[in-house]
């Protein structure tokens, strides 16, 4: 062994150097060279570092660095993270997406143009005007449609979600809301009365069937014959002659 390696070292590493830091590192983790100033030093890691990807051999597992353009990757050729004015698209970092796509500044990806969806119209609502279903010839009615999918930044944008026409009604009148009170209001007036009325006529039948019963009993009473008085055996015993 090299004077100036060690065999006790700290963090991880196999052997090392006080000039160089970490020469080799304990079985799965990862060497990488860091830059300090002017110099670089070997440590050990459990997982490469953000703009490093890792590589495992039989003697050593590495850690090397990405493509200028990508923040991480998984391989060199293979970024999953792109750098500020990077769109990612399939492993690479593009400045400008390709045509079909755009670029979305949210996710920093090139992504599929979404159009605006909506749905079927509605049917036309009642003939209105100011509110009101009556008392007009000439109103508007509408119709509404919902918004199913809204549309990317270069997408198709949405349509008009309302309609409006103009409409011809049959002129009515509209019912004033006193005198519909006031018809109201007869209506169960004139209910009363007649409920009143049914009541005096049922009270006046019955009045009638019971005079009818009580004077059909006095005339049963009236016809019935009398109960003939027994006659006086004395009576009825024949005068003695008194011849005999």
């Amino acid at each position: 062994v090299h004077p100036n390696v060690s065999q006790g070292c700290q963090g991880g590493c196999a052997t090392c150097s006080d000039y160089n830091g970490c020469l080799s590192c304990k079985p799965r983790l990862f060497f990488v060279l860091e830059r300090i100033g002017m110099k670089q030093i070997g440590v050990c890691l459990s997982s490469c570092p953000s703009g490093y990807y890792g590589t495992r051999y039989p003697d050593i597992n590495k850690c090397a660095k990405c493509k200028a353009d990508c923040d991480t990757c998984f391989t060199r050729n293979f970024c999953t993270k792109c750098k500020s004015g990077f769109y990612l698209y399939s492993g690479k970092c593009l400045e400008k997406c390709p045509e079909g796509l755009e670029a979305n500044n949210h996710t920093m990806e090139c992504s599929s143009i979404v159009h605006c969806e909506a749905s079927e119209w509605s049917p036309w609502s009642p003939c209105t005007k100011r509110g009101k279903t009556c008392g007009f010839r000439k109103g508007n009615e509408v119709r509404f449609r919902e918004i199913l999918q809204h549309p990317s930044a270069t997408g198709n944008p949405c349509p008009a979600t309302s309609e409006s026409r103009k409409c011809i009604v049959q002129r009515k009148k509209c019912q004033k809301e006193g005198k519909g009170k006031k018809n109201k209001e007869e209506k169960r007036k004139n209910t009363n009365k007649e409920e009143n009325k049914e009541t005096r006529q049922e009270s006046k039948g019955r009045a009638a069937r019971r005079q009818n019963q009580e004077q059909r009993e006095n005339n049963n009473n009236k016809t019935q014959p009398k109960k003939r008085k027994a006659p006086n055996k004395d009576e009825n015993l024949a005068p003695i002659d008194a011849a005999h």
